[in-house]
């Protein structure tokens, strides 16, 4: 399942990320911490998704959420 199908304060593992060879959209999601093995919450959902990775919190559009795989 993609971080869109997460359910608010549950802690994920990321599985993989699947970008479709989008290699810019793969360093900017690698760049805040985005990567397989890593630990992610969903703590927000409205439009975009607010996200915590390690100590930081990010807000990402549902496109970017739908190449997080949990």
């Amino acid at each position: 399942m993609t971080l869109n199908d997460a359910v608010l304060g549950k802690e994920y593992i990321i599985d993989a990320i699947d970008t479709d060879g989008d290699e810019e959209m793969e360093s900017f999601l690698f760049s805040l911490g985005c990567y397989s093995g890593e630990k992610i919450t969903v703590v927000d959902k409205k439009r975009n998704l607010v996200v915590a990775i390690k100590d930081a919190r990010y807000n990402i559009d549902p496109e970017l959420a739908s190449a997080i795989n949990i």
